[in-house]
């Protein structure tokens, strides 16, 4: 990598986090970059980037670590706290590891937002971040610390979406 790893975050209601984070990890491969994405809500092979990047491998690895299913906002279940805390000693120690320019938390921020991980323990998985290593941050409802510890931030905005008149999720657009 050319120059210091800085922190990003993508967030807001719009459609376009993940996204983004995956246009960014394809343009880090395109130099020669390798990239390991951690998906905090997404339970293997249940969105189409899972199946489109195997050919990429080994330059981007996405690891789903969520289980099918909605989180409950009025409490995590017990797994699914679990399953967060895993997704980010995966992170951990897949950044730790040298082996990886890019490491992509998908869904992390709501994540915290639903308390399966704490704002403290993000940030200190921030604080061990080394100096050549970029991280992206994606989800809705980033909290405020992490907003201010990172380098850049992008906020995608829903000005209209289909969702609105009941419009359901279609396979290849939305997962």
């Amino acid at each position: 990598m050319n120059g210091p790893g800085r922190i990003q975050v993508f967030t807001g209601e719009g459609k376009g986090k993940t996204t983004a984070a995956l246009g960014l990890a394809v343009r880090a491969i395109g130099r020669g970059l390798k990239v390991f994405m951690v998906q905090f809500l997404k339970a293997p092979d249940t969105s189409g980037e899972h199946t489109a990047v195997q050919s990429l491998a080994p330059m981007l690895i996405i690891k789903a670590m969520g289980r099918k299913g909605f989180i409950k906002k009025q409490g995590p279940d017990p797994l699914d706290t679990r399953m967060a805390e895993l997704a980010l000693q995966e992170a951990c120690k897949a950044m730790l590891s040298g082996s990886y320019d890019v490491i992509i938390l998908d869904e992390v921020n709501i994540a915290v937002n639903l308390r399966l991980i704490s704002v403290q323990r993000l940030l200190e998985f921030l604080d061990s971040k080394p100096a050549n290593v970029e991280v992206v941050l994606t989800g809705r409802y980033a909290h405020p610390e992490i907003i201010s510890r990172a380098d850049a931030v992008q906020e995608m905005k829903k000005i209209k979406h289909h969702f609105d008149k009941g419009g359901k999720a279609r396979k290849g657009f939305e997962y």
